[in-house]
């Protein structure tokens, strides 16, 4: 029987090499092992070992002598070693930083490394599609062959392809190829292991852009930044502040040119999974070969072939969500983070991380040059700019002919819609002289579904999820099936009742205020004609929401109606007017970021706008047009708002001149959880440096059937909030199901 069936256990004597292995587990230390006399293993090694009962993949964390205490223990031997390059040890130091900064155990944040621990094994042989019948035959066979399907056929006769390149290829979905599966017109074929290397195909001979005088002199300024092959220049951390429309992505473009030129691999970040594929189809025009992608919607054995390539140098280019930081680079000579303002490079979950900011430490752990772009940068890097910690690289004027929109302001109180409606008349108005003119209008508004919140007008009941304390929210178009009410929080769904379930009325459930679908639904009936759609994340995904991009950007819709999935990143040539429903919304929160957010979010919606040669307005309705932040987003004036906002922030001392941590406790009995809080409070350390606030019952204090109270931890910048907790902390035992998460650099306060 082998040893990985029986579990064998060993005495060791003294003077054996053990080896110290860190599992992806909730686990504060690595577990000793034996190791095999047949295989080498060295620190860094991915693993195979015995816990318990299970087999689990670690990493040799380091490999030493065996002590006396060891030499007392009967410790089992590694199963395995596989054939896979070790994590160097930058990468390890990085693990161990991680856990230390996030207050998380090293397990957990090695979790983050083995994104795809299949991977680890030897490649499993790759089957490929090819033509069994030609297209004139499939046609004389009576079968229904589409352009779609006659240009699959069409490629798949001389050869076998990979389903993702002939996807990829022949621009079809899934869907084109299993249809031509089933009616047998194509069969599987072993591929050559040239045909297996996706991420380093060829495209096309590459496509350098002419670039104007300013966008040259920043090139320069970055490609400096990474030096010659021969002399690698290090780390570095260079912020890309420019306008929207400036032609930025050009310019890092440059950048990550001077990287492959010394022979070394890319790592370019996007915040939002919707944007990568527009970046690939891009950054494949400019540098002639496909990118690899990594992120959440890639396929299992896509993850796997770009896990081995990435650990190769096979992939050069990865174009990924914030996970990018933890694949195996070979020979990482660059990292771009792209709109590094967005939240979304925020974690929020297990380890909750902050993506820019981890991006900046693997930089400096890997001795690589860090690109941050931004048109509305964070104030983090505007004050690292302040400090001396980054170089600034600014763009002040669009690419072309374009020139910045203009914005005006509408006064709500002035200029109040008609009743049941949201878009004001001086945003009628200019939406309707757009559209005679055959250009194209959007509508923004940060509120998926149709109305988010449902009330009964006969007793006042509002239908609340039964798992969370937050309102269920009323889509229409999510399902054929009619309305339902749907929870962001949880997910839970369910038909919109006919009657209310607190006092029975029928037909009173009345749908209070807009969502996307309303609002679509409010530009459809005052413009019959027009071509509308509505962009949700909620509605459209994948290839079709790729496809519906191309639509627009090719002027085959009139009205774009979306949420926050339009705001950043995308180029509509005849898109020049912009409607902001309602500018205040982002500010009803308690996230001190509320103004900065607010600021960015409708300086990038803006500036949709006028990106070529025709002029772009942006129509931003409020009720407070005389706050600073307002009349600053009117004249353009970034600058003095920030000024303003960091004036604001080092007076309060919050980040970034201060620090905040917080601590989430959650449980499934409110009595018992409050208190545990009350007790844990009590607990606290002196400090003269750390206030502690709370407990406090959260913002969304029920959630996913839990309970939620938060403590939140503020101190100066040269506080240790995180010795600060593991001495409140690190003894504590909550009971029963009670759960303790700690945030550091918190960015949600729900």
């Amino acid at each position: 029987m082998s040893e990985s069936r029986n579990h064998r256990r060993q005495a060791i004597s003294k003077p054996e090499m053990v080896a110290d292995v860190l599992l992806p587990l909730n686990v504060p230390h690595p577990f000793t092992y034996r190791m095999p006399a047949e295989q080498k293993v060295q620190a860094g090694s991915f693993v195979r070992v015995m816990l318990g009962k299970r087999a689990e993949v670690g990493v040799v964390w380091r490999v030493r002598k065996a002590t006396a205490k060891d030499a007392r223990l009967t410790l089992r031997r590694i199963l395995e070693v596989f054939d896979f390059p070790p994590m160097p040890e930058t990468r390890r130091r990085f693990v161990d930083w991680m856990a230390d900064y996030y207050v998380a155990s090293p397990g957990m944040v090695l979790k983050l490394f083995l994104g795809a621990p299949a991977a680890l094994a030897p490649p499993r042989q790759r089957l490929g599609w090819r033509a069994v019948k030609t297209l004139d035959e499939a046609k004389a066979a009576g079968l229904n062959i589409t352009p779609k399907r006659a240009r699959v056929l069409e490629l798949a006769q001389e050869r076998a392809w990979p389903k993702d390149e002939l996807k990829r290829l022949a621009e079809v979905g899934d869907f084109v190829i299993q249809w031509l599966k089933d009616k047998g017109l194509l069969r599987p074929e072993p591929l050559a292991p040239e045909q297996t290397r996706g991420a380093e195909h060829r495209a096309a001979p590459p496509q350098a852009p002419r670039l104007t005088p300013e966008q040259q002199q920043a090139a320069c300024k970055l490609r400096a930044a990474l030096g010659t092959a021969e002399k690698p220049a290090g780390f570095s951390v260079h912020l890309l502040d420019g306008i929207t429309g400036s032609g930025k992505t050009e310019v890092y473009f440059e950048a990550m040119a001077q990287a492959l030129e010394n022979g070394r691999q890319v790592l370019l970040l996007l915040p939002e999974i919707a944007l990568t594929a527009g970046f690939v189809k891009r950054v494949e025009r400019r540098f002639g070969i496909r990118p690899a992608q990594w992120h959440s919607q890639v396929a299992r054995a896509q993850r796997e072939r770009t896990f081995r390539a990435v650990a190769t140098g096979e992939a050069r280019i990865v174009v990924a969500a914030r996970s990018g930081l933890f694949l195996p680079w070979k020979n990482l000579g660059l990292i771009v983070v792209d709109e590094e303002h967005e939240s979304a490079y925020k974690q929020e979950t297990h380890v909750p991380y902050q993506g820019r900011d981890m991006a900046v430490m693997l930089g400096r752990m890997e001795n690589v040059p860090v690109i941050l772009a931004s048109a509305t940068p964070s104030l983090e890097s505007l004050v690292n700019v302040q400090r001396g910690r980054y170089e600034h690289v600014r763009l002040h004027r669009r690419y072309g002919a374009a020139q910045l929109p203009t914005i005006e302001l509408i006064d709500l109180k002035k200029h109040r819609p008609e009743p049941g409606c949201w878009i004001s008349p001086p945003l009628v108005k200019a939406a309707s002289e757009t559209l005679e003119r055959g250009e194209q209008a959007l509508f923004f508004i940060n509120r998926r579904g149709y109305a988010p919140l449902t009330l009964c007008r006969a007793c006042g009941h509002r239908l609340q999820c039964p798992q969370c304390s937050a309102w269920m929210v009323r889509h229409k178009g999510l399902f054929s099936a009619g309305e339902i009410l749907l929870c962001h929080h949880c997910g839970h769904m369910k038909p919109l009742p006919e009657s209310c379930p607190e006092c029975g009325a029928e037909d009173a459930l009345a749908a209070v205020g807009p969502g996307v679908e309303r609002l679509a639904e409010e530009a459809q009936k005052r413009w019959p004609d027009a071509r509308v759609i509505t962009l949700s994340s909620d509605l459209l995904q994948g290839a079709r929401l790729r496809e519906v991009m191309e639509e627009i950007a090719h002027g085959e819709h009139d009205i774009v109606v979306g949420t926050q999935l339009v705001a950043k990143g995308h180029h509509f040539p005849r898109l020049t007017l912009v409607g902001v429903i309602d500018a205040d919304l982002a500010l009803e929160t308690v996230d001190p970021r509320a103004g900065e957010r607010t600021w960015q979010l409708m300086a990038q919606v803006a500036g949709r706008a006028g990106r070529e040669d025709r002029p772009g307005r942006a129509l931003i309705q409020t009720y407070l047009p005389h706050t600073p932040l307002m009349q600053a987003l009117k004249a353009g004036d970034r600058d003095s708002f920030t000024e303003q906002e960091i004036r604001a922030r080092k007076a309060a001392q919050m980040p970034p001149f201060g620090r905040l941590a917080a601590v989430i406790a959650s449980g499934s009995n409110e009595d018992e959880l409050r208190a545990f809080c009350m007790a844990l409070a009590r607990r606290r350390p002196p400090s003269s440096l750390v206030m502690l606030l709370g407990p406090a019952p959260a913002p969304i204090g029920y959630l996913r059937g839990r309970y939620r109270y938060r403590f939140l931890l503020k101190g100066p910048r040269n506080a240790d909030l995180q010795a600060y907790l593991r001495a409140w902390l690190g003894q504590v035992e909550p009971p029963g199901d009670i759960r303790l998460d700690i945030d550091i650099d918190p960015y949600s306060f729900l």
